[in-house]
Formats: structure tokens, sequence, C-alpha cells
């Protein structure tokens, strides 16, 4: 593979610039495509060819000998990123206008479709300063713009200049994750990165609408950067059915057979969890990178197997925790991070009913790896990245009292002691005749409580008027009520905020990972106080989120064997 392309930040003489281009840096840091530098001056270096890009906090102090010399630097193929000024050199293409006050800013693409945007929202709301850019030069092309008082305004802009980019914006709040996604890409434009070809990806197990296999294949056909190339199935009506659904892709019978297949990359695994292991190593040794429906396998012995063979074969094992995504996930976890409740030491979750288990193979505990295994990959999955510490115990109990045709336990409970004396308990029930929360948090500043909602959809009916259908109350958004203390003996109730994190976004994580270098990362939503604070806001993700080793430089990732 390519080196990593080489990144040098210009970060001027005062501590000032340094401290706010921080988020950035440690942003870069987290990828594998990047490697960044920084130097506390204005100066350019001797050896600008050194590097790749060269990005500028202050661009207005370049004086006119430098300027040109970065300009023979572009010419050259070299790139070149201002940040945050409120002036910029004619070299930028650009003039600055009047400015307004730091406010929500609505951010938009002014190309969807350029490769920057990729993956990322075509529009997203972001807390800044409002400082226009307006182009003085033809070849001068507008990446970000804003509407102010019903006039469309530019954000960020680049141009080129010889074999080589040069580009401006005026936002900086660096500690916003959309900018860091941003800005990222951008330098990656700047310094010839392109995106390798489309993952060409499989499908193990496969059921029509509605089943997990559909559903990949309904995000592999929307999300760039994948291709959809195969299933497999044992079942042939179910073979028969793919073949119907997505014609243009080939169709297999066996695990051998797609792992013959020299053209995937990548396969996801919809099969039994009783089945996870011994397949998913089969295809890592096969030189495929893997996502594995949850849970991941059924005990620890094969989840070691598992990681030993993805390590081995250099290839990804990732486990398709889908609900991390989850709108009220995020916004507890985002409620966490911002302090609200202050220091968070107790957590309770739930789910269940009172009602007959079904008779497929999730109630049956060879197969399914009983109920702990089913909600509980979800359910204890937030609950250890809402407390990130090590553990210091696990307790699980088991009930089985009234469902006897089935082999899976009617309740169980996990309780999870952490080395610093938090704890938390998530219990799964089939004989709840009264649910209990789904969520129960305790802070030394406040509380949450998530209580279940039940949705009833109607219809219009030819003979009885009208039909009802309830939506699974599993798919239905909570109600979400914060209490914090304002101050002594002053309490607060209010709703907890929420926001989508857009279609598909697991597969839009795994594609950054794969093809920009990008670290795993999920659904942080940034306070206010990020534009002024010089604080680093960190990403403090589990480093379980892919497990296998890590692509290093800029060339593709790592392809099938043949």
């Amino acid at each position: 593979m390519l080196a990593p392309a080489r990144v040098l930040f210009l970060a001027g003489e005062t501590g000032e610039n340094r401290n706010s281009i921080e988020p950035l840096y440690n942003y870069f840091q987290k990828t594998h495509q990047v490697r960044a530098e920084v130097q506390a001056s204005s100066r350019l270096p001797a050896e600008l060819n050194h590097y790749q890009v060269i990005i500028l906090t202050d661009a207005g102090v370049l004086s006119l000998p430098a300027q040109q010399e970065l300009m023979n630097y572009v010419a050259g193929g070299g790139g070149c990123l201002a940040l945050g000024g409120s002036w910029f050199p004619s070299i930028f293409g650009v003039q600055t206008g009047n400015p307004g006050p730091v406010s929500e800013l609505r951010v938009r693409f002014s190309d969807p479709h350029h490769p920057i945007a990729r993956r990322l929202p075509a529009e997203f709301h972001i807390y800044d300063r409002f400082l226009p850019l307006k182009a003085v030069d033809e070849n001068t092309q507008s990446l970000l713009t804003t509407v102010w008082c019903f006039q469309e305004a530019g954000l960020a802009v680049i141009r080129q200049e010889g074999k080589g980019i040069i580009g401006c914006t005026t936002l900086q709040a660096y500690g916003e994750p959309f900018l860091q996604q941003f800005v990222y890409r951008l330098v990656r434009h700047l310094a010839g990165l392109t995106d390798p070809a489309p993952l060409q990806v499989a499908i193990l197990g496969y059921g029509p609408l509605g089943s997990v296999g559909y559903l990949h294949a309904l995000a592999l056909k929307e999300v760039p950067g994948y291709h959809l190339r195969a299933f497999c199935d044992y079942s042939p009506q179910r073979l028969l059915q793919c073949r119907q659904d997505f014609p243009e892709c080939r169709a297999y019978e066996s695990a051998d057979e797609l792992g013959r297949d020299p053209d995937v990359d990548l396969v996801m695994i919809a099969t039994p969890p009783n089945t996870h292991a011994a397949l998913a190593i089969q295809l890592l040794q096969a030189g495929k990178h893997i996502v594995c429906e949850k849970p991941l396998c059924l005990t620890r012995t094969e989840a070691e197997e598992m990681i030993e063979a993805s390590q081995v074969n250099g290839r990804i094992l990732s486990c398709y925790q889908n609900r991390r995504w989850d709108l009220d996930f995020l916004a507890i976890q985002n409620a966490i991070r911002s302090g609200w409740i202050g220091d968070l030491f107790y957590l309770e979750t739930f789910v269940g009913n009172f009602a007959h288990p079904c008779s497929y193979w999730h109630s049956h505990q060879p197969i399914s790896g009983d109920a702990a295994f089913d909600w509980g990959a979800h359910h204890v999955d937030w609950i250890l990245n809402l407390f990130p510490g090590p553990t210091q115990s696990i307790t699980g109990t088991r009930h089985k009292r009234v469902w006897h045709d089935v082999t899976n336990a009617d309740q169980i409970r996990v309780q999870i002691l952490f080395q610093d004396g938090r704890e938390a308990e998530f219990l799964y029930s089939d004989i709840a005749a009264l649910r209990k929360p789904k969520w129960y948090l305790l802070g030394t500043e406040g509380a949450i409580v998530g209580h279940w909602s039940e949705v009833t959809v109607r219809e219009t009916d030819p003979v009885d008027f009208y039909r009802e259908k309830a939506i699974p109350v599993t798919e239905s958004l909570p109600r979400l009520m914060l209490r914090r203390r304002q101050s002594p003996g002053v309490w607060a109730d209010q709703q907890l905020p929420v926001f989508s994190p857009g279609r598909f976004p697991f597969h839009r994580n795994l594609a950054d990972h794969l093809l920009l270098g990008v670290l795993g990362n999920f659904g942080k939503r940034p306070n206010r106080s990020a534009l002024h604070d010089s604080r680093i806001e960190t990403f403090p993700e589990r480093e379980d989120c892919f497990c296998g080793l890590p692509f290093r430089g800029t060339g593709p990732i790592p392809r099938s064997r043949t």
C-alpha cells in the first residue's frame, strides 16, 4: 500500500490557533490515510514538497513572496487549505463578506454528488460564526453554502491551480463531528486521494421483504461505496426468491462456492447465531471481510477464534450492531456526554411483555443462545458504551416457569458491576404482565427515564370502516424524560431532544472505515460550547467496534484473493 498522505498544520506563533485546531488534529490521528504534523509557526517550511497538503490557520499573514512560493507548490501538485480566517490572500480566489454573529447555520453541499459529500448528509446544522465567501475567480468551485437573510452564501471553496488544488473555509467549529468529517475528506481530496473502487459485497442468508438479508441489500443499493455482487442461501426457495428480487446478482448454494468467488470483498452473514462462527472463520480464511449479524457468536472460545482468523488473514470482522444508532440511545448518550445528569452511576434497561414466544429458531436455545443473546446483544452493548470502564463482575439469573414448549428462558436478568462501583442491569422477560420502563438512569445531578410508546396505525376498511394495527413497541421511540438539578433544591423536567442519524448509518460508517480509513464512530452530537472551548472533544468509542487488523495507507483496501 501507499504511505499515508503527509499533512502539515501551520498553527502560528500563538497558542490560540493551536488550541482551536486540536480537535481536527486529533480526528486526523484516528485515521489511517493521513499523517498530520503541527508546526507552531506561520512560516512555510523549507521543504514544502515533503508534504502533500499544507493547512494554514492564518493565511492573512503570508507575505507576497510566501504567497508566490505557495502558489508554485500547488501548481506543482500540492494541496493547500486555509482554515477559519477573516481575510484570505488573492491566491485563494475569494473575498470575505460582512460577518454575522455566531448562530446555528444550515449548511449544504453545493453539489451533493461531489466525492467529498459521499455518505455525508446533503444538509446539516452547525453552531458557528457566519462569514461569507464570494468567488472572484471563475475557476473557484463552491463546496459548502448556507442561506443568510434569503441570500445564498459560500462557506467553503476550492480552486484548481496547475496540478494541485487550493481551498479555504470560514467555518471554525472544529469540535463539530460533521465539520471534522468534511475537513478530513477535503484534505484527502487536496492530497489527490480518491475512494477505491466500490466494495463488492455478498449476503449470506437471505430472507425476503423485511428480513435482515433483505435490509442489507437495500442498504447496499443506496449507500455509495458498495456494489451488491452475490447472494448465498442453502434454501432453494430463498435462493429462488433472491434471484427474483435481485436478478443482476450471482446466487450461490453454499459458503464454499461463495468463498471461491474472487470478486467478492465483503460478506454480510445473516444466518442463525449457531452458524456464525464457522461461517465467519471459513470466509475470513478465504480472504473476505466479514460483517456478522448479532450475536457475533455463542461462546467466548468462538469469539477468540473468529478474532484470531481476522487478524491472521488481515481482514475486518465486525458485528452488525445497528441499534447503536437508535434515536433513544443517541439521545441518552448525548445527555450523558453533555453532563446533563452529572456522573452516571446506575442504569436499568428492559424489554419484554407477557406473550407466547415465537416458534422459530429465535426461541430455541441451541440455535439462538438463549434470550440473553437476542435483545441482550443490543441492550448490553448499549450498557458497555455508556459505561466504557472495565467490569468487575457479571451475574445472570434465569427463570423457566410458563412457556415450556420452547427452550429459551422465560426471563433473564444480567447484572454488571464495574470496577469503579457503577452498576447496570438488563432484564428480558416474556412473562412481564406490566412493562418496566425501557430506560432508567441515575446520575449525580439528575436522572433519565424512558417509557415505552404504544403506537397504533389505523387504516380504512370497506367492511369494518377501519382496522387497527399496533406498531411493535420495540420499534417506537420511547418517551424520554430528563430531571436535572438546576441549583440547590431546584429541579427541572424536560423531554430529551432526539436527532436522526439518517438512513443506514451502520453501512455508511463501515464504508467510511474501509474506504476512507476512518475509525468507527457513531452518533455524537456536540454542544454549542464546542466553538468557544479550547478543550478537546473526543469520541470515547470502544476499541471493539471493529475486530481485526486496521488498514494503513492510502491504497485500495485488501481485496479477495484469487
